[in-house]
């Protein structure tokens, strides 16, 4: 059978086309685990089209069983693809636009290959073009559609056969002949096209359980890990007692710095490789963070390990499935009630022989609200019902201790052999002279780890106060000043802040704007958006790419206390006690630090890019915020900035009230403030959000009460104004109890305290809802609002 497409055409130039792009990007050092989501989302549709393809192209268009199936009778398929099939097909037309958007894709990488730009800035471009995203979409929607007239043409001949079966029994043993190869080539089709849609539904269900994924977290540990070491804890009779025993916990507390996360992280390498492919065996990991607090609440501890374990199974188990089901239609989330109860049913049904359950840092998960007790009684519950082993790892925290009281425990402690191997392998740093002299080398180990006494992160920033030395004696001078005991940490932050003020003026500032950011942002930053947000420049227009600075330059300057996740790209500060250091000391070192955020916040949002307002589609809007990194962040956190400024400078209060009276970037703001796409699958989610926010309402969002005063005294604003949903600023005050700014809008007089929204909802509603009580007894107060008016789903306030 003749190939019905060239190599330099049709198929076989579309999959030739997606192993160069991938080969190029490979051929330049890059790494696909530190693409951009948005690229990874590609390149996999990419891979998948590539899959489709060339299983196509094998076992049925190159098939000559299928095609003689089809002599001399009709067939949807080979219409489409066949060697007569016209070119202007729907398939070969696809086909011809894929090609040369890839063509063009594939160029513009290979230019930007000789670029200066470093890591996937380089790239990230060439991937954003519109058309080439739609042509791989399309085709992909199209193979669909090939893979239905398969099903097509698998009926026709089996009708028409047996027609001609009953004409004839001479015919009958050919007949199944043909019926055989023609079942065998349509089979295979069918079902390769079925498994790629199974684990596109599959992926779709996780996401939408929860998107956090540890895994990348999991990587940095690991690499950051100094070879031969922690492997004590899995020689401990403790570790092998709890690994050999059903339902054990094991509870390793320590102090801060021993080094219990990355131990943690040596424990679940441990168990994914004793376990790997053992369906039976159940693992899943959380690591605590006390900077990711407000994504880590117990619907999202819950839906993690539910997530993971699901993850284990080689199909989507049916609980998890009918969960996804029940909500999705709705746009409703699970309750915390549903979760546990599924992650039960899951355990029980998936017929575990063994759990694994880890959970690092405990004491940074969020004890407000009872997340932290809740959650441990989930993990205790389950333990109960199936065969889980639970391992912990917390500080010394007093109500964590007592929860674990008569439970196996084994302290995390660096060993003096784990340190001795850390300083061995990073003692190339320091100066030149000490690599010359073996004495000095070891009066430098000896001297760290005597110092440290099981404080692995104090061997670190010890030896990192020492890169600076210029002579052996400085060293020594040094060594015999190392801080220990339980003030050592802020004598070692405050040596690093010492040797930072100690730098060139440029130098000094970046490091400390670069801290004071890390420390006081409400959330983790990724490395683009702290160099968008440093490379904003107040009172511009827009960003000047050339002002931002590089990465290396960023932690070259900051004396050793911040870090890049590589897997994350996340930027952080090396220890949690680094947090709680600057926090406490932040009037000192970075006194006007809210002030200097909100300004470089709103100023980012009122860029002149914005001014096109609200986006229309998924695209558009992924694609501001792929353009703009820092966007996302400044929409939603620049109130809650300002209400922490006891009192805003004339600049900023200008600059805020600008920005609030301009119209489509209050729109465009509210979109990046609201929009969530909860999974992978969430269609529409940049449209669901309300449109005509004003600047009023996103101010009581965030409850920025004097911001309220300077608008309510303008006159120029309508203290009841109304988004597209009918919300108004008083809805959203309620919501986020913000009794102050109530106050404000309640005594203008001008305000309606029971308006109702598009679904009915008013702001007693909200604040019923949210638990907020005082802001409901001031509601009630005004004797101007009813307590049981039902919305449009027939709930009250009270229910």
């Amino acid at each position: 059978m003749a190939e019905p497409f060239g190599t330099g055409a049709g198929i076989v130039g579309v999959i030739s086309l997606a192993i160069q792009i991938t080969q190029v990007v490979v051929q330049f050092g890059m790494d696909w685990k530190y693409a951009p989501d948005n690229i990874k989302t590609f390149m996999a549709e990419l891979g998948t089209l590539k899959t489709v393809l060339s299983e196509t192209n094998t076992n049925i268009i190159l098939n000559p069983d299928f095609e003689a199936a089809f002599q001399n009778r009709p067939s949807l398929l080979l219409s489409q693809l066949g060697p007569n099939a016209p070119s202007t097909t729907d398939t070969k037309r696809m086909l011809e636009i894929c090609q040369r958007e890839l063509d063009s894709l594939l160029k513009d990488l290979k230019n930007r290959g000789q670029g200066h730009r470093l890591g996937w800035e380089r790239f990230k471009g060439a991937f954003l073009a519109k058309d080439t995203r739609d042509s791989v979409e399309n085709l992909c929607r199209q193979c669909q559609t090939l893979n239905s007239m398969l099903s097509i043409d698998a009926a026709v001949l089996g009708a028409t056969m047996y027609k001609e079966v009953r004409e004839g029994r001479k015919e009958q043993q050919e007949w199944r002949q043909a019926e055989a190869k023609t079942s065998l080539a349509i089979k295979s089709g069918t079902e390769q096209s079925n498994r790629w849609q199974e684990n596109q539904d599959f992926q779709a269900v996780l996401n939408w359980l929860t998107p956090i994924n540890y895994a990348d977290q999991q990587s940095d540990y690991i690499n950051r890990q100094q070879p031969g070491t922690g492997q004590w804890i899995l020689d401990s009779a403790e570790f092998q007692t709890w690994l050999n025993t059903d339902k054990q916990t094991l509870f390793c507390p320590g102090i801060p710095g021993a080094g219990k996360t990355i131990l943690t992280s040596i424990v679940i390498k441990e168990l994914t490789a004793l376990f790997y492919n053992n369906k039976s065996i159940g693992v899943a990991y959380i690591y605590c963070n006390y900077q990711r607090q407000d994504e880590q609440m117990i619907d999202d501890l819950l839906a993690s390990v539910l997530k993971q374990l699901a993850e284990c199974q080689s199909s989507l188990p049916v609980s998890v499935r009918d969960l996804y089901d029940r909500h999705k239609t709705k746009r409703t989330r699970p309750s915390t009630e549903e979760l546990s109860s599924n992650l039960q049913s899951m355990a029980t049904a998936a017929k575990y022989s063994r759990l694994f359950i880890i959970v690092d840092a405990l004491d940074e998960c969020q004890a407000s609200n009872g997340c932290r007790q809740r959650f441990l009684s989930e993990i205790f519950s389950l333990q109960t019902i199936v065969r889980a082993n639970i391992f912990v790892t917390s500080r010394f925290i007093p109500e964590i201790t007592e929860e674990y009281s008569g439970r196996m425990s084994l302290e995390i402690r660096a060993s003096k052999e784990d340190i001795q191997r850390y300083l061995s392998g990073h003692i190339s740093q320091l100066p030149a002279f000490v690599g010359r002299s073996t004495d000095l080398q070891e009066e430098i180990i000896t001297g760290i780890v005597n110092a440290a006494d099981g404080m692995f992160l104090l061997a670190q920033l010890h030896l990192d106060a020492l890169k600076g030395k210029r002579s052996p004696k400085a060293v020594r001078t040094s060594l015999q000043k190392l801080a220990s005991g339980s003030d050592a940490y802020d004598y070692a932050y405050t040596d690093a802040m010492k040797r930072i003020e100690g730098q060139l003026t440029d130098q000094e500032q970046l490091a400390k704007q670069v801290l004071s950011w890390i420390t006081c942002a409400r959330r983790q930053l990724t490395t683009t958006e702290l160099q968008h947000a440093l490379g904003v420049e107040v009172g511009e227009s827009k960003l000047d790419k050339e002002n931002l600075s590089q990465i290396d330059d960023i932690v070259s300057v900051c004396a050793g206390l911040v870090t890049v996740d590589q897997e994350s790209s996340i930027i952080r500060l090396v220890h949690y006690t680094t947090q709680e250091y600057f926090k406490r000391l932040q009037s000192r070192w970075f006194p006007n630090i809210e002030t200097d955020i909100t300004t470089i916040c709103i100023t980012y949002l009122s860029f002149d890019v914005f001014k096109r307002g609200f986006c229309l589609t998924d695209s558009n809007f992924e694609e501001r915020l792929q353009l703009n990194p820092f966007y996302k962040y400044a929409a939603q956190n620049w109130g809650h900035h300002a209400c922490k400024i006891s009192s805003l400078s004339h600049v900023l209060t200008q600059g805020v009230l600008d920005f609030l009276k301009n119209k489509p970037k209050v729109e465009a703001s509210s979109q990046g403030l609201l929009a969530i796409k909860r999974y992978l699958s969430h269609s529409n989610y940049s449209g669901e959000v309300p449109r005509r926010v004003t600047g009023l309402c996103l101010t009581a969002y965030f409850g920025v009460e004097a911001v309220i005063n300077l608008l309510l005294e303008t006159g120029q604003v309508e203290a009841d104004s109304k988004d597209s949903d009918s919300r108004t600023p008083l809805s959203y005050a309620a919501q986020h109890g913000h009794e102050a700014v109530i106050r404000l809008l309640l005594e203008t007089g001008q305000v309606e305290a029971d308006s109702k929204n598009s679904d009915s909802r008013t702001p007693l509603s909200y604040a019923a809802q949210h638990g907020h009580e005082a802001v409901v007894k001031l509601l009630l107060a005004t004797g101007k609002v009813e307590a049981d008016f039902k919305d449009s789903s027939s709930w009250t306030p009270l229910l």
